[in-house]
């Protein structure tokens, strides 16, 4: 069996009654959102997320209504702050094809994204239950509060591996979090249990977005976004903030504070990164993620050999061997 299969396979009925769902809640009569919404899921990605409340949900229990409408309520909250996030960077590509920004204009990725986010309140309404509405209501802050932490960081001229940590849990790990502490909470899961189901997926998110950054170092045209799109966007990350503070070139650093002020050349960018890679930036990154991929196992050590475990620990496998 494949490392989706095995994913899916535990929560294969589950999955097709959250598609019937997430579909019959994008459905309008406005024509230009339908556009939109038509765009966004032309590549809706591995439906990764959803994935994760399902799983957490049926690691205690057995998915219910609640389960599903949490379900949908993320994934549209994910999918509103990409589209505003692209507004945000300017970006024009998103997954390998052109933003929503790119091909409409930029009011309606704002107006679509606003959208988005109301339905995903909506649909977390629709729960009943006040613990998820919190954690998808305080999730909304946090996601926010990470855009602004990472643009007032951009200013900041310390090369500071705790702010990278602190932007990371705010714009990705949170959300990972939200997805398993709601899935258990959907089934009724206690809190102790809940609390370890939050820092489960605390885990995998930071993993996510450490195998993001690295990503960010290749040169493979698979990944979907061009090598060094961080540093053009003034974002130093991991790999590169570990090789300026214990390397401590003077050219690096100059070079480093140019990427932060938006001033640095495009060869002064390529030099950056070959000197993490060359100084052991990758290697550093990475052994961080499988620090965290290994603490995040350990939460599921003491629970019995089940298939949603297996499950869960193919997720881990998947967000820090995928290629893309």
């Amino acid at each position: 069996m494949d490392n989706s299969s095995l994913i899916k396979s535990p929560i294969s009925e589950e999955l097709e009654d959250f598609k019937k769902l997430f579909e019959s809640t994008l459905s309008s009569s406005n024509l230009l959102l339908n556009s939109v919404i038509a765009h966004i899921r032309q590549k809706n990605g591995k439906m990764m997320r959803p994935i994760l409340v399902l799983l957490a949900a049926k690691l205690f229990g057995k998915v219910c209504p609640a389960t599903l409408h949490a379900a949908v309520a993320l994934e549209l909250l994910h999918n509103a702050s990409l589209v505003h996030d692209d507004v945000v960077d300017e970006s024009t590509e998103r997954r390998g094809q052109l933003s929503v920004n790119a091909i409409f204009n930029n009011k309606v990725a704002v107006l679509a994204g606003d959208y988005l986010l109301a339905t995903a309140l909506v649909q977390v309404g629709m729960t009943r239950n006040h613990d998820i509405i919190d954690i998808v209501s305080c999730l909304g802050q946090d996601l926010a509060d990470g855009e602004l932490l990472q643009l007032s960081n951009v200013s900041n001229l310390h090369f500071s591996e705790e702010v990278y940590f602190d932007v990371i849990r705010k714009k990705t790990a949170v959300l990972f979090a939200a997805c398993t502490k709601a899935g258990a909470l959907s089934v009724g899961a206690s809190d102790e249990k809940a609390e370890s189901a939050r820092l489960f997926g605390e885990y995998i998110g930071l993993c996510f977005q450490i195998k993001d950054d690295i990503f960010d170092y290749s040169e493979s045209k698979e990944i979907g976004k061009p090598t060094g799109n961080d540093m053009v966007e003034g974002k130093l990350t991991l790999p590169a903030l570990h090789v300026l503070n214990t390397v401590k070139d003077k050219t690096a650093e100059e070079i480093a504070v140019k990427i932060k002020n938006g001033e640095a050349t495009p060869g002064e960018i390529a030099h950056l990164i070959e000197f993490t890679k060359q100084n052991g930036g990758i290697e550093y990154a990475s052994q961080v993620m499988y620090d965290y991929k290994e603490k995040a196992l350990s939460l599921l050590a003491s629970l019995p050999d089940t298939e949603v475990k297996a499950a869960l620990a193919g997720y881990l496998d998947y967000v820090v061997e995928r290629e893309k």
